[in-house]
């Protein structure tokens, strides 16, 4: 790594004079001899630019690109708009970060401001933290914001994302709290066994909506139940659903958390994604991360800083109730303009069309023989049906460039968003009804 040094030779000679040392390798002195490599790595010469991008492209050749997408479990195919990948590419705006200079960064505090005041819209709650990493980190970013001395014991629906639950559950593990998973009946929260797990030492519990299932919830009667208990309730939301279906406030929710990933990024891997965070104003001063809100300057001018942030997360960390120390700011700019541009009335077509789309394709699969909805009654843009010969249909769907659902317990589950055209489904319908035949 010398030679990529910014330092010369003379100027490193002068450090290690400095500190008392004539090598590099007096650095490592204490480190055993059999741990030092002492030969040269078997890594081929450098390649110029040309050969590495015909290199790279061979790589990328290699990655089985779909045109058609049924499949969600948390990470979801929507249309964005070009303005929305556009703008997050400029300069101005490109970070992951909020620096810490008000006066500096105006841009970038007012967007995210901007982020904050249209998640709490959405949501109905009162007021949004700068979002933190992504939706599972959120859900356990909650779960420890109910938590006190004598509230220990987080609940959790085993109807909600099992990724989420893993985070939620190492979280809990991590801080010495309990964990315990309420049981699912007919793909939904069990209400009677949430009721029994309910005592004097639960501190939350968290529901999804709609669930991993894609059935919506009985939110309003599983919040009573919660509150009855003097515990916080936390809703997990898609936050396209919340275009057509009730808000968490509306529901009686304390917090309201969620993956930001379908308000305009990419599928990508799997990242970066965005988990939003907001809260009723009870609740306000225990949300992690920071908050950015707006004030005035010393001409009376509007202004936004930086607020509510607790220091303990920087100088007391063992004492903190949280130790997320920055947001997701790119990500949060890009949900901002994606909310923006799509409009109340844009997000409310975006999620009319992938529920009515769900449920064409649904009824189109349910009547071919052996296809059957798993568990019955409302749902939004995902659903679980039995198939079999899966894997047959799965073969069968990608030669034509389409992903099909995903094999889960139980079956499979399928996802269908604004962006797959009606032709498509027919096209699946069919495909599947040759290979069952």
């Amino acid at each position: 790594m010398g030679s990529y040094l910014p330092s010369t030779k003379e100027e490193r000679e002068q450090m290690l004079n400095a500190i008392g040392m004539k090598d590099w390798r007096d650095l490592y002195a204490d480190v055993p001899d059999g741990m030092i490599l002492d030969r040269q790595l078997d890594i081929p010469s450098g390649l110029s630019e040309l050969e590495v991008r015909d290199a790279v492209t061979a790589m990328a050749a290699k990655n089985t690109q779909y045109q058609y997408i049924l499949r969600g479990a948390g990470a979801y195919d929507h249309y964005i708009p070009s303005i929305v990948k556009y703008i997050p590419a400029k300069e101005e705006f490109l970070t992951a970060y909020t620096p810490y200079q008000a006066e500096m960064s105006q841009g970038i505090l007012q967007s995210i401001f901007e982020y904050q005041t249209m998640i709490c819209e959405l949501t109905g709650m009162d007021v949004s933290n700068a979002s933190v990493y992504d939706g599972a980190t959120a859900a356990a970013e909650a779960a420890a914001m109910c938590r006190d001395r004598k509230r220990q014991v987080t609940l959790m629906s085993a109807a909600a994302n099992p990724e989420t639950i893993n985070v939620v559950r190492s979280y809990c593990y991590a801080a010495g709290a309990e964990f315990r998973l309420v049981p699912a009946k007919d793909g939904r929260t069990d209400v009677e066994a949430l009721k029994e797990l309910l005592g004097p030492d639960t501190a939350g519990f968290y529901m999804q909506q709609p669930n991993f299932y894609g059935l919506f919830e009985d939110a309003e009667a599983l919040g009573r139940e919660v509150h009855a208990a003097g515990a916080q309730f936390i809703m997990g939301c898609n936050p396209i659903a919340l275009g057509i279906m009730k808000t968490p406030a509306e529901c009686g929710a304390d917090i309201a958390v969620g993956e930001g990933q379908p308000l305009g990024m990419p599928l990508g891997f799997g990242g970066p994604y965005l988990g939003f965070m907001a809260a009723s104003s009870k609740m306000m001063r225990r949300l992690p991360g920071r908050i950015v809100g707006e004030t005035v300057d010393s001409r009376g001018e509007r202004a936004f800083v930086l607020t509510l942030q607790a220091r303990e997360q920087h100088i007391r960390r063992e004492k903190a109730g949280s130790n997320i120390c920055s947001n997701e700011a790119l990500c949060a700019l890009t949900a901002g303009l994606y909310l923006s541009v799509m409009g109340p009335d844009g997000l409310e077509q975006a999620a009319v069309q992938s529920m009515s789309k769900a449920h064409y394709l649904a009824e189109g699969l349910c009547a071919l023989p052996g296809v059957d909805m798993v568990c019955s009654g409302e749902f939004f843009d995902e659903f679980l049906v039995t198939m079999p010969r899966a894997e047959e249909v799965l073969s069968a769907l990608k030669a034509e460039g389409i992903l099909g659902g995903l094999p889960v317990e139980g079956g499979m589950l399928w996802c269908v968003t604004e962006k797959v055209p009606k032709a498509v489904l027919d096209k699946t319908v069919s495909i599947v009804k040759e290979v069952l035949a």
